[in-house]
Order: C-alpha cells, then sequence, then structure tokens
C-alpha cells in the first residue's frame, strides 16, 4: 500500500496540526482549553492521521482529511467561524476587495457558443475593441466552440494572473473572417453599486450590493451625479445586500450622521470593546433618508440601518433581515489557507445585538424556511414576539426598537407572490429567459439602438406587442417541446414576465443598471419607500428634526 503523499503531504499535516493547537489553546465553546489539554488533543489527531498513513485500506488524501476535520471542528463553533482552502482564498477575497483580474467581460454560453454579452467599460477587452455581441470561437488556439463548453471552463482559460496575455479569435456578425486579439489581464473591478438614478424628479435612489473597499468611492460618485440631478430625498436600497467590510459599513453610516457619533461597537472574550463612530460631515447628512432591507440583508447592512434607525435619522422599510451579529476576523495559515475567525459580538448604538440564536445549528441553516412556514414575509403579526429584555430605545425619540433576530423595519410591506404561475416558474426553470433575449438582441442589436438610442426612450416605448411575446413562446416551444403553452397561467403572470424580458433586454443593451431601471417596477418595498418618502407620513414616523 502507498503511503499519504510526500514530503509536502506532511508539511500540510504538521501545518494544520500547529493550526489545531492554536485553535484549541485559545477558542472553544465552553471557553479556553488548558496546555494539558490542547497537548493531548493534539496527539490524538496526529496519531489517527499516523494510523490512516499506515494501515487504511485504500490510499487516502491527508490534505483533505486535514480540511474535513479543520471544517467540522468550527462548525461547532458558530455558523459564520470558516475555514477557506488555499485554493479558494483569492476568489473568497475578490468581492471584498473589489475587483479580480481577467480580460472584462460578461460572458454568456448559447448553444455551445462563448458569445461576449458585455465588454466591460474600461477593461483590457473593451479597450481593443471587442464588442458584445463577439463570439469567441477559439482561446490560444484551442477550439472552445462546439465542445460543451462549461462556465468553469471559461473562466479558468480567461482569468489568470496580472499582465499575462491571452489570445482569442472572435466570430463577429457580418464578418467572414475570424478576428484575433491578444488581450493583456488586468484588474477588473466588481461594482457594488448596482445602480443609481432618480426614481421621481425629486427622490434619488443607490441599490448597493456590497460593503468592499472600493464602495465609498462608488457611493460618493453615485451621490454627486443624484444631486447634480435635484435629489431632494435618498432612497438606499440594501435588500439582498449580504454585507461586507466592518468599516466600510461605518465610512457609509458617516454619510448620514453628523461627527461623533456611535456607529456600532463591539466586544468579547479576548477583545475588549470597539467603538466606530462618525468622523466627518457627510455627504447626506440631511434631506429625506429611507433605507431598504429583507430578509437576505446581512451584517454589514444589519449595521447601517441599525444606525440610521437608532439615530432616528430615517425610515426603514421592508422585511426583518437575517440577523448576524457576530465579527470575523480573517487569520492566514501558513500553508496558504485562511481562518475566518469570530472574535466578537457586534452592537448597534442603543445596544441591541441582532445575531439571531444559533445554538441548534440545523434551526438556524432553516430559519429561512421556518419564516416562511410561519408567514412572517406575508404578515407581520406572524413575526414571533420578542420578550421585553429584547425592547430598545431610539436615541433621540425614544421610538422602541428591538434585538435578538435582525433588524425590524419601521414599515413592513409583505412579500407578493401574485403573478408567480406554475407555468412561470417552469420558464425561469428551464432557462429561457436569457438565451432568448441574447438571441433576439443577436439579430436586433443595430436596428433597436437606432429606434431606441439611450435607456429613457427604450422604457418609455419599448413595447413587449403580441410580435415580440410570439417569437418568445416560438423560442421555448423550440427549446422545450414537452413545455406546454397555458394561456390561464400566462395571463396571470403575464406582467411578470413580460417586465422580465424587457429588463433582461436594456441589460444586454445598456448593462446591469438598466436592468434595475426596469425591473424596479415590480418592487413592492421601493414602491412604498416612494409613496413614504414624498408625502406627510415621512414626518409622522417621528423622526429627529
Amino acid at each position: 500500500m502507498r503511503n499519504l503523499k510526500s514530503k509536502k503531504t506532511t508539511f500540510k499535516i504538521h501545518s494544520s496540526l500547529f493550526f489545531l493547537t492554536f485553535l484549541l489553546g485559545t477558542f472553544s465553546v465552553s471557553g479556553q482549553i488548558n496546555e494539558q489539554s490542547v497537548r493531548s488533543n493534539s496527539l490524538k489527531f496526529e496519531e489517527i492521521l499516523t494510523y490512516v498513513n499506515r494501515m487504511y485500506v485504500d490510499d487516502a488524501d491527508a490534505e483533505s482529511l486535514t480540511d474535513h476535520a479543520i471544517v467540522s471542528m468550527l462548525e461547532k463553533l458558530d455558523p459564520h467561524t470558516t475555514y477557506i482552502s488555499k485554493a479558494d482564498v483569492k476568489d473568497a477575497n475578490q468581492r471584498i476587495d473589489g475587483n479580480f483580474v481577467g480580460v472584462g467581460v460578461r460572458f454568456q454560453i448559447l448553444k455551445d457558443t462563448l458569445i461576449v454579452v458585455e465588454a466591460i467599460p474600461g477593461g483590457p477587452s473593451e479597450k481593443l475593441g471587442i464588442q458584445a455581441g463577439d463570439k469567441i470561437i477559439k482561446i490560444e488556439n484551442i477550439l472552445v466552440a462546439g465542445v460543451g463548453l462549461k462556465n468553469s471552463d471559461v473562466r479558468s482559460k480567461l482569468l489568470g494572473d496580472l499582465g499575462t496575455k491571452v489570445k482569442v479569435e472572435i466570430q463577429r456578425r457580418n464578418s467572414k473572417k475570424l478576428l484575433s486579439f491578444t488581450i493583456t489581464r488586468d484588474k477588473i473591478p466588481l461594482n457594488s453599486v448596482d445602480c443609481a438614478y432618480m426614481v421621481t424628479p425629486k427622490t434619488g435612489y443607490i441599490k448597493l450590493n456590497s460593503f468592499s473597499r472600493p464602495t465609498m468611492d462608488e457611493i460618493q460618485a453615485a451621490m454627486f451625479t443624484l444631486k447634480s440631478k435635484g435629489m431632494e430625498n435618498l432612497i438606499l436600497d440594501l435588500q439582498n445586500n449580504g454585507g461586507g467590510l466592518l468599516y466600510t459599513a461605518r465610512d457609509l453610516a458617516d454619510e448620514f450622521l453628523s461627527p461623533g457619533k456611535l456607529v456600532v461597537y463591539s466586544e468579547g472574550k479576548h477583545q475588549p470593546r470597539t467603538e466606530l463612530r462618525t468622523e466627518k460631515t457627510g455627504s447626506w447628512e440631511k434631506g429625506r433618508l429611507v433605507v431598504l432591507i429583507n430578509e437576505n440583508s446581512a451584517s454589514a447592512s444589519e449595521i447601517v440601518s441599525g444606525a440610521v434607525q437608532d439615530w432616528d435619522r430615517g425610515l426603514v422599510i421592508g422585511r426583518r433581515t437575517f440577523g448576524k451579529g457576530l465579527v470575523q476576523r480573517p487569520i492566514p495559515l501558513s500553508d496558504g489557507s485562511e481562518l475566518r475567525l469570530t472574535v466578537a459580538r457586534y452592537y448597534t448604538p442603543t445596544g441591541r445585538w441582532i445575531q439571531k440564536p444559533y445554538s441548534d445549528i440545523e434551526a438556524y441553516k432553516n430559519d429561512y424556511m421556518d419564516r416562511y412556514l410561519h408567514g412572517e414575509f406575508y404578515n407581520q403579526d406572524s413575526i414571533k414576539k420578542f420578550p421585553d429584555s429584547l425592547k430598545y430605545q431610539t436615541k433621540i425619540q425614544k421610538r422602541t426598537v428591538y434585538g435578538g433576530g435582525g433588524i425590524m423595519p419601521d414599515i413592513f410591506v409583505p412579500m407578493d407572490t401574485s403573478g408567480v404561475s406554475d407555468y412561470f416558474k417552469d420558464l425561469v426553470r428551464g432557462g429561457h429567459f436569457n438565451p432568448f433575449v441574447l438571441t433576439y438582441v443577436e439579430k436586433n442589436r443595430a436596428n433597436l439602438k437606432k429606434i431606441y438610442p439611450n435607456l429613457e426612450q427604450y422604457i418609455a416605448n419599448f413595447d413587449t406587442d403580441k410580435k415580440f411575446m410570439d417569437e418568445f413562446f416560438k423560442y421555448v416551444k423550440a427549446e422545450q417541446p414537452d413545455l406546454e403553452f397555458k394561456e390561464a397561467e400566462y395571463l396571470e403572470s403575464e406582467k411578470l414576465i413580460k417586465i422580465r424580458l424587457k429588463a433582461m433586454l436594456a441589460q444586454d443593451l445598456w448593462g446591469i443598471p438598466a436592468f434595475y431601471e426596469v425591473y424596479n417596477e415590480t418592487d413592492d418595498i421601493l414602491k412604498k419607500a416612494i409613496e413614504v418618502i414624498e408625502s406627510d407620513q415621512y414626518l409622522k414616523q417621528g423622526l429627529a428634526k
């Protein structure tokens, strides 16, 4: 029988033992463990690996076994302490860093062909003249069309190290010859602001998808643009924003709160109380403010919405947030992997700890479904009642707010599932929207851009008429003959289907922000926010003057 695997594996084992010793010697569910226990547990782990190495019936991968052991151990601590393998560290950090290295295209695989949906503005492909609609036929002289290419294959071929080059050959519409481009890989921004536009002549809207290092530059640019267009009210959309960097959350809150105000504080057994306060005069300390939240708003999103609510600075509208009140610290390990260890709890300015219970890990994982089944998404009265110990008073107006499981909105908006018929679900599950739109745009791009030279004219005048919808249904029938057209269910979902198609068309013609400018018509939380912020309802909520 072969041994586990070379000196590299031996290093991995000892490196992991060092990590286990460090972790067991510092934290546990019950508290700090004495040195004798650390040595005993480390020895036990080493003994088991040794017996596996010497006696196991088949080959065994010590690296994989160690990784699984680490993951299983960390699951006993809390749901957010995680181990990230060396192979995954780079990908895990890209969203926080706000960029990745690549060629700068959004792509889609359609009928086994790699199609450029967008050459990212300012990226290396756009600078070379690569265009939306181009079909990438070869990468480094290797045929990639008609060979069963997958998204992961494309990323592995087009991503790479900064400054390295990749050759692609492209087929362009109305061109008989393949066009050859040599692209120098560069940093490609991952925008955290999905869109920013005026939803009414008075009210600006910013949708934020994460809290990364470049976020504040994007926010400030968006604020400047919206104020130049006459913004009097601001709606900040944190729906489905899973969070990110703690300091970015503080900096965003700093835009809304005057200097010196507490935004968040954290403390843990081994970390003394640390406070983050506003430091400067923000760009929107005056003017009406609404923050949108839902059940997928977490972490940094909860810090910002909690600070705005606690200081009576603006209204929070939507549904109860996720409920994450734990702070993780990234700790690089000797083999290039990373530990993200929960080191503290964070609290809102009023002292609320909004972490939902996690003593029962299975219940924690099923919390979303439990909320759904309990009716919380549809009826505020269905939210489980909080004890008086979890009630807090806001800093200025002494309004009642709650801890113990997310941020409760000031104004609740139920989830709307009307129009979601089984036929609509079948269309989504069948994956018919994206490829149809891409095919339609490819055939009609020049004509569409001629008729609708800008997004405003497109939104106002493009009609998903009978001719357009017949073409869509013809495409669906060809792709999935067994999917029966159900007229009654289509009529139930007609508005939702048409707005989805129109929004996707806008995205393929003008980029991701255009999608939201169209699709936000379906967002009931945003509709309620516009209604409130532009009426006396805002004043009647008892906010600080």
